[in-house]
């Protein structure tokens, strides 16, 4: 039986790394642009074979990560890079993306922190603009640094409340930096009104779920897919709505899982658990949002009401507006009653 696009499907992003959210043709210009050498797994071997189960194997990744990030050198980088991100939602049926973003790795290149930061608002602002995408940015603070830089980037996140940050999260090798050590800092961006989005569950189990629901208050969890390993914790996290962002290309890249088949996706839906699919780090991965679909309908089989459903979670989670939630939410229902095939919507029909 034939499918419907999935890239109309109307959708939420809500799992995206600044830097890895780059085209890998824009690294590969920009490198060129300030003389940044590049190695071989992000040039003639990329996408690059990657496993972060180990501590080695974590240190290549994060090497790749830092080595993509020093090639954003200017305003006009930083500019060209959301502009694109946004062009590619657009592409693929997003109409609300998240992008996260740590300003300290960038800071030192652009002024400090806040001048960073302001660079990024007003580059979203123009990007969201030029395609129609709406965008919401995440702050995320580093679980490997001390918890006071948390609470110095909650406050930062906090500042733009309301004016174009809508979370905080916490990224970086969750196997080191316990999350209860962040929760001062999670607790100042949640007095400010913004969402709790750490990573966890991913490279350790379901205690690290379990962490940042309760010592966090998270309102999502980044990955989280291991939360399966503990039936009742799943149980918990479906009851209370956290929305696990769950990136099935990245699981299998960092070898958390060894073929997307193992990624418990079918599992965690049928539990009832709210899931946003993300693409995580296109640029090192080498697939971006419409792929996790994609995978979704392939290696679990997902129907096409089942994948309206995930497209659904991905906008109610989100930090969108509620026009623009409804919008979305109601091309989701005109995409389902498009007859596969035809290309045509029902408001196209001849009276």
């Amino acid at each position: 039986m034939e499918a419907r696009p999935i890239a109309t499907l109307p959708k939420a992003h809500l799992h995206v790394h600044f830097t890895g959210s780059m085209r890998h043709t824009t690294l590969v210009e920009l490198a060129r642009k300030h003389r940044v050498h590049l190695p071989d797994a992000l040039v003639e071997e990329w996408p690059p074979r990657l496993r972060a189960t180990d501590e080695r194997g974590w240190f290549r990744f994060q090497r790749l990560y830092d080595i993509a990030r020093s090639a954003l050198r200017d305003e006009e980088d930083v500019r060209r890079l959301l502009r694109e991100a946004a062009e590619d939602e657009a592409a693929e049926g997003s109409g609300w993306l998240e992008i996260q973003v740590d300003p300290s790795g960038y800071g030192s290149r652009f002024g400090g922190l806040t001048a960073f930061t302001d660079l990024v608002m007003d580059a979203t602002q123009d990007a969201s603009e030029a395609t129609g995408v709406g965008i919401g940015v995440i702050i995320a603070a580093n679980r490997t640094r001390h918890p006071l830089d948390a609470r110095t980037l909650a406050r930062l996140a906090a500042q733009y409340a309301g004016e174009g940050v809508v979370g905080f999260g916490l990224s970086n090798d969750e196997r080191r930096g316990r999350a209860y050590d962040f929760d001062r800092a999670f607790a100042i961006a949640k007095r400010a009104g913004l969402l709790s989005v750490p990573h966890g569950g991913e490279l350790l189990g379901p205690a690290s779920v379990r962490a940042c629901v309760d010592a966090l208050r998270a309102d999502r969890i980044g990955h989280g897919v291991r939360v399966v390993e503990d039936p009742a914790l799943m149980d918990t996290v479906a009851a209370r709505g956290v929305t696990l962002e769950v990136c099935p290309s990245s699981n299998v890249g960092l070898g958390v899982y060894a073929t997307p088949e193992d990624v418990p996706l079918r599992r965690l839906f049928e539990g009832g658990v709210s899931i946003a699919l993300g693409a995580d780090d296109p640029l090192l991965f080498g697939s971006r949002l419409t792929r996790q679909y994609e995978l979704a309908r392939r290696d679990h089989g997902f129907t096409d009401e089942e994948l309206a459903e995930l497209a659904r979670c991905s906008i109610r989670g989100s930090a969108a507006p509620p026009e623009t939630q409804k919008r979305l939410l109601d091309g989701i229902d005109t995409w389902l009653g498009t007859p596969p095939g035809t290309g045509r919507t029902p408001t196209d029909e001849v009276e």
